[in-house]
This record gives structure tokens, sequence and C-alpha cells, in this order.
């Protein structure tokens, strides 16, 4: 009688743990829809824009410089000695746009995240909402190629996290 009784609380336990549902939403097709990441975009856009003809600057003046410097070598309007004090100056201000490249990449990154964060905490929230209003188990992102090998349409939650978000 005992084992009929364990049998039949596990199975009760077995088929309750089968009912639990899983979803699945594609993060990157509600990013797409969201104005905020257009808006986000356009500002990475205007910014990389600024950045990057401010380097461009720094190239022209260089390329005169050394341009000159060339033509007074060939010239022989340059001692030797006044040939090495160019030279190193020509490498400075060349190490100096290479840093600023750098900068550059560092800085829209950061400008990127400092963006992006809130957006990508405010769709984070809402299919934490969806998941917990629809008694999902898991939500996985379809977004990420090679991590689901099926996913049942009627599981696909994208449809409520974008009535949760408006868009």
């Amino acid at each position: 009688m005992k084992k009929i009784f364990f049998a039949f609380v596990f199975s009760v336990f077995a088929l309750s743990a089968f009912a639990q549902k899983v979803g699945h939403v594609n993060t990157g097709i509600l990013l797409e829809g969201m104005s905020e990441v257009k808006a986000a975009d356009s500002q990475l856009e205007t910014l990389q824009k600024q950045l990057i003809s401010k380097g461009e600057t720094m190239v022209k003046a260089f390329q005169a410089e050394y341009q000159a410097v060339v033509a007074d070598v060939n010239a022989g309007k340059l001692t030797p000695k006044q040939q090495q004090d160019k030279q190193a100056v020509l490498q400075k201000k060349q190490q100096e746009i290479q840093a600023y490249e750098q900068k550059v990449q560092t800085d829209i990154l950061k400008k990127r995240e400092e963006l992006l964060k809130p957006i990508l905490d405010k769709v984070d929230s809402a299919i934490k909402a969806v998941g917990k209003e629809n008694s999902f188990l898991f939500i996985f992102d379809t977004a990420i190629p090679n991590v689901i090998l099926f996913a049942d349409e009627p599981l696909d939650v994208t449809d409520k996290v974008k009535a949760k978000l408006g868009i």
C-alpha cells in the first residue's frame, strides 16, 4: 500500500513538473521596434561623426607637416640634427593620433553602454513581468543563434513583451 501511495505522489509531482510552461522571445525584434534604440543609435552616430571628424583633422595636419619636412629634407634645408628633431616631433604626433583613435573607440563603447543599459533594463523587466504573469518556467532568447534547436510558435512571447513595452 505504501508503494502505491508513493508511486501516486511521485506521478503527481512528475505531471506537475511537465506542466510548466517554457517560452521564447526574440530580443533583436524587440529592440528593432523600440524608438529608444533608434534615438540611441542616432546619438551614437552623431558622436562618432564628431570624433572621427576631429581625428581626420589631426591626420590631415600630420600629413601636411610630414610633407613639409620631406620637402625641406629633399631641398637640403635641414641639418641631420634638425631632421632627427623633426622626425621625433612627427613620431610623437603619430602616437597622439593612434592614442586618439583608441580613445574614440573606448568613448563610443562607453556611450553605447550608457545609452543602451536603461533600454535593456526596460526589456528585461518586461520579459520578467510577462514570465510571471503567464507562469512561464523559462523564457529563452531566440536572437542568440544556436541556443534553441526548436521553439514552438505558440510559446513565442515576443508579442506579449512588445505589448508590455508599448511597441
